[in-house]
């Protein structure tokens, strides 16, 4: 019995461990770093990155030397006849003899060296390897500030989840007792029916809202885990609370920050894309270039009627080839002008993008700021309200308790004070969003 107490109590130990192992902790700062490096839009993005280097080696390697190898072998089930005139044999004129030329079998193994003396379209083609590569750096950056966005949000979410319950739970206590209290004095005549039910209404309608508040809390909690990079089921536990946070992230100096639109993310994509097709139009000219390759090759030949190639006694016929392909083009039925026409379209309607890129980024960092400004407005107003809203509610319990006031009066200062519980929670949220967006618009990240 006391051996079968110790293995049940040995189980229960590693089942408590492992569960403290699965709960993983984070401040919002920690959630960041921890999505950056497990989210998996980020870990492709990261991904892409070492693509790209992939493909501007293989770019690189296509103008080195080329080594190619061939082995052949041949076997004529039925070989081919060729007629000549009978007379070189000592025949008659005008008559033909059937000549079979060359043995049944053989066999070739030939080893071949290319490389290309001038391209156009390779050279044109490093250059895009790189510039690609630089566009999947500059979509790594970018997705990585969506990504803080988005880790912030979601954290954001689960804060005000958890602090609108933790409210709504205690208004719910503070309503139960004075429903108590009221049934009380109604039960001894000294208060009207309709004040009990006044309460109820009031009551319930708070305890379907924290049953809501509790099923979107799972929810928000789930959004996050994905956001994070981890399983959607996993116990995360928040280390920040909303009031430290909306402190934290009171940055005035921040609207008064001098921008470089060019340093910003979405102008270095534009950039790119202009780039990309300014590329496309040199590709499309360099068509029109002649191209220039050499190659070497050397090779054996082997020849017989039966498979003997593998003797040491076959006989081994050896070449070898030196050659210079020259490859000029002349005219293409206006195909290739039409072709670098086009790809001067798509530069211009790139350039145009990049003008209106920068313009809209200048609009979207106006649009942050405004938006970050009014948020620390709208905290300090809130906050404000709400404590407004306290001691109007407080007053007004205790002139109902006292039979100044009435129940109508009441409920009305109790609503007036839920609504300003939530969007004092909300104005909060709102400061740590709104800077978020500025600094994702701005490219300038502050850990």
């Amino acid at each position: 019995m006391k051996n079968k107490l110790l293995i049940i109590f040995s189980l229960l130990s590693s089942f408590v461990m492992f569960s403290q192992e699965n709960n993983q902790s984070f401040t919002l700062q920690e959630a960041i770093d921890y999505a950056l490096e497990h989210n998996r839009t980020a870990k492709n993005a990261a991904l892409d990155i070492e693509a790209a280097k992939k493909q501007k080696w293989e770019t690189t390697a296509t103008g080195l030397p080329q080594i190619s190898a061939e082995v052949g072998y041949q076997n004529y089930l039925k070989q081919q006849i060729s007629l000549i005139p009978a007379e070189f044999f000592g025949g008659n004129a005008g008559e033909f003899s059937e000549v079979i030329f060359g043995t049944k079998q053989s066999m070739t193994a030939t080893a071949t060296l290319t490389q290309k003396v001038f391209d156009g379209s390779y050279i044109v083609g490093l250059q895009s390897a790189k510039v690609f590569l630089e566009i999947s750096k500059n979509a790594k950056v970018k997705t990585d500030l969506e990504i803080r966005k988005a880790v912030i949000e979601a954290y954001g979410n689960v804060l005000l989840a958890e602090e609108s319950a933790a409210i709504l739970e205690k208004n719910v206590t503070t309503l139960e007792k004075n429903l108590f209290e009221i049934n009380k004095i109604y039960e001894n005549g000294l208060e009207e029916e309709e004040s009990v039910e006044q309460l109820k209404i009031t009551l319930s309608g708070v305890q379907s809202n924290l049953k809501n508040i509790n099923r979107l809390k799972d929810l928000a909690y789930q959004m996050l885990n994905i956001t994070l990079g981890l399983d959607i089921n996993n116990p995360t536990i928040l280390a920040d609370n909303l009031l430290e946070l909306t402190s934290q992230n009171m940055d005035l100096g921040l609207l008064k920050t001098n921008v470089d639109i060019e340093n910003t993310i979405d102008f270095k994509i534009a950039k790119n894309d202009k780039t990309s097709k300014e590329l496309l139009l040199k590709l499309e000219k360099s068509k029109a270039l002649p191209t220039l390759n050499t190659f070497i090759n050397g090779g054996y030949s082997a020849f017989g009627n039966d498979f003997n190639f593998t003797n040491k006694d076959q006989k081994w016929f050896g070449s070898s080839l030196l050659g210079v392909n020259l490859n000029i083009p002349i005219f293409s039925s206006l195909g290739r002008s039409a072709a670098t026409q086009r790809a001067k379209i798509n530069l211009e309607k790139a350039k145009d993008d990049l003008i209106e890129t920068e313009q809209k980024i200048q609009l979207q960092i106006a649009s942050a700021r405004s938006d970050y400004q009014y948020a620390i407005e709208d905290y300090d107003n809130k906050k404000q309200n709400l404590n407004l809203a306290e001691r109007i509610e407080k007053k007004n319990q205790t002139k109902f308790f006292e039979g100044i006031a009435s129940s109508f009066d009441l409920r009305q200062a109790q609503t007036q004070l839920y609504t300003a519980q939530q969007e004092f929670l909300q104005a909060m949220l709102d400061v740590i969003n709104k800077k978020a967006v500025l600094e994702t618009v701005l490219n300038s990240i502050n850990n």
